[in-house]
């Protein structure tokens, strides 16, 4: 792609997400999110491959009816209630129909099944664009509206998402979309605490977007696509084979790792607002997803690959580390200690 082509679409998406998260007005953060979605388009098909056309033509169907169903909600609660302020969503019909749409936007469940199959067709880069960057608006008009949004919808949506996203990732034998369908999984965590704790929905948000940030880079730098390809990457970069593995456990919420804490939070959280039982469901289905996890951790670096591997073992290179790769992926794995600290901030 023509270098000023992408500079001119990474300019645009910092442009909507800027527009979306900084306004008030209903039909100004509908601008920012179309900005969004006409700037991602070029970034999925720049392959000019069937697969990447056919996740972009799906992207924007989906983004398309996303974005006219928040507005039709924003219309409805202009003409019930004659507010266009984001934050002053009090006609139950707009809140309903708010809560699928941005669900729509983010790939909860139901709405998820565009998710896995756009994400196969877009290179490492554009999915990591996709599973982060892409899901910061609509979590912040989430976080905007949190007091206006439908309770029992949201949660279950949330728990079907947790369901879901680690049931149909365990058969998976793509990286993308097992990342996919993570995703899915955890974007269940943070809207079942949308409500109740709208900060720690967010730092639940940044703390993945951390780790999944961290996976996709050290699956580009391996140049790794396929679960069986990413078997013997072990000969040619055993620090970052051993660096995923940590990674990957962090995104899972093992306890020592960094991705434990928003889980231990939001596990919390829902026992002080009386949900016990809520609480043991998600954390029982968030197991589904550490299956899956523990299968690319154990296809990283504890495997051997069998000698009828179609495969060859590539070489050791003695090439150094990516910064961003180094500093991601220590911060995915680090942070639980000071989380004091990121308790006081939240």
């Amino acid at each position: 792609m023509n270098p000023q082509a992408k500079l001119i679409f990474t300019i645009s998406l910092f442009l909507g997400t800027t527009i979306t998260i900084s306004s008030n007005h209903w039909v100004v953060a509908w601008t920012g999110l179309e900005i969004n979605t006409l700037a991602v388009l070029p970034l999925i098909s720049k392959s000019h491959h069937p697969r990447a056309i056919e996740a972009a033509t799906k992207y924007f169907l989906v983004q398309a009816a996303a974005s006219t169903l928040i507005l039709f909600s924003s219309m409805t609660n202009a003409w019930q209630t004659g507010q266009w302020d984001i934050t002053q969503l009090t006609c139950p019909t707009s809140c309903l129909v708010l809560t699928s749409a941005i669900a729509m936007k983010l790939g909860l469940v139901p709405f998820h099944f565009w998710f896995p199959e756009v994400l196969q067709g877009a290179s490492l880069t554009t999915g990591l664009l996709l599973s982060t960057a892409m899901k910061f608006p609509p979590m912040a008009l989430f976080f905007l509206t949190s007091q206006s949004l439908n309770p029992t919808l949201l949660i279950t949506m949330a728990l079907l998402s947790t369901a879901l996203g680690g049931w149909m990732g365990l058969n998976q034998t793509q990286t993308r979309k097992i990342l996919a369908f993570s995703s899915i999984s955890h974007l269940g965590w943070m809207a079942i605490i949308i409500i109740y704790s709208p900060k720690l929905a967010l730092l639940n948000f940044y703390l993945y977007v951390l780790m999944t940030a961290a996976v996709f880079l050290i699956l580009n730098s391996m140049k790794t696509l396929k679960l069986s390809t990413l078997m013997t990457t072990w000969t040619k970069t055993p620090a970052l084979s051993a660096t995923l593995m940590l990674t990957l456990l962090s995104l899972a919420g093992l306890p020592p790792l960094t991705g434990f804490l928003p889980k231990w939070l939001i596990i919390q959280e829902l026992t002080k607002q009386e949900m016990a039982p809520t609480a043991t469901i998600i954390a029982l289905l968030s197991l589904l997803s550490l299956f899956f996890y523990l299968r690319l951790a154990y296809c990283a670096t504890i495997t051997l690959p069998p000698h009828t591997t179609n495969h060859m073992k590539q070489w050791y290179t003695n090439k150094p580390i990516n910064a961003s790769v180094a500093i991601l992926a220590t911060m995915s794995i680090t942070l639980l200690p000071i989380s004091p600290m990121i308790l006081t901030i939240v």
